[in-house]
C-alpha cells in the first residue's frame, strides 16, 4: 500500500512539472502584435506668416517725368506679413509688404528715384501639398524723389500691383518663394514746370517666410 501511495505522489509531481515546462514554451499559433501606426499629419498653408524678401526693380517714369528722368532700376529689400486659409487645394490669403528701393536714374541735372515700394494684395493659389502656385493683386504705393536744377520734390504715389509666384515649404514652419509684380504708380505733380510724374515698375524678388 505504501508503494502504491508513493508511486501516485511521484506521478502527480512529474505531471505538474511537465505542465509548467510546457507553459514556458512559445506558442506556435500566437499572432505577433502589429506595431502601433501613427498617421502623418497633412501639411496645411492655413495661418499667419512673416518674413523677409529681396530683389530687383526696373521701370519707367511716366507723364512729364519720362523725358526728365527716363528709366529707373536698382535693388530692393524689405519685410512681408500675411495670412492664408486653405480649403482643399485652394489657398486664399492677404499679404502686405514694404521694401526699401535703390532704383533711380539721372539725365543731366535731373534725378528721379523710388525710395520705397509698399503693397497690400490678395492672393489666390493652388496647393500641391508643400508647393503653392499663386496669383496676386491689389494696392501699391511708392515714394518718389525727384531733383532738378529748379527744385526738389518728394511725393507718395498710389496705384496698383498685379503678379504671381510660387512658394514651397521645405520645413513645416519655413517656406521660400519667388514672385514677379507689375506695379503702376499714378502721376503726381512734382515740379512747378512739369505736369506730373508716376512710375511703371517691374519687380522680381525672392523671400523666406516663417509660418506661425
Amino acid at each position: 500500500m505504501k508503494k502504491i501511495l508513493f508511486a501516485s505522489v511521484a506521478l502527480a509531481a512529474l505531471a505538474s512539472a511537465s505542465v509548467a515546462s510546457a507553459a514556458d514554451l512559445p506558442r506556435r499559433n500566437m499572432t505577433p502584435s502589429a506595431p502601433a501606426y501613427t498617421s502623418v499629419p497633412t501639411f496645411t498653408w492655413t495661418g499667419f506668416y512673416a518674413g523677409v524678401n529681396a530683389g530687383y526693380g526696373w521701370g519707367t517714369f511716366t507723364s512729364g517725368g519720362k523725358g526728365l528722368f527716363g528709366d529707373a532700376k536698382g535693388g530692393m529689400i524689405g519685410g512681408t506679413a500675411g495670412y492664408n486659409y486653405q480649403i482643399g487645394q485652394l489657398v486664399l490669403g492677404v499679404e502686405g509688404d514694404t521694401d526699401w528701393s535703390s532704383a533711380k536714374n539721372t539725365i543731366g541735372v535731373n534725378t528721379g528715384k523710388i525710395t520705397n515700394l509698399s503693397t497690400l494684395r490678395g492672393r489666390v493659389g493652388f496647393a500641391a501639398d508643400r508647393a503653392l502656385v499663386y496669383a496676386t493683386g491689389g494696392y501699391a504705393g511708392g515714394q518718389l524723389k525727384t531733383n532738378s536744377d529748379i527744385a526738389s520734390s518728394t511725393t507718395w504715389n498710389n496705384g496698383w500691383a498685379l503678379g504671381g509666384g510660387i512658394e514651397y515649404a521645405f520645413l513645416n514652419n519655413v517656406s521660400a518663394k519667388a514672385e514677379y509684380l507689375w506695379t503702376d504708380l499714378s502721376s503726381k505733380s512734382i515740379l512747378a514746370n512739369t505736369s506730373a510724374t508716376g512710375l511703371h515698375d517691374s519687380v522680381l524678388r525672392a523671400g523666406v517666410n516663417y509660418h506661425f
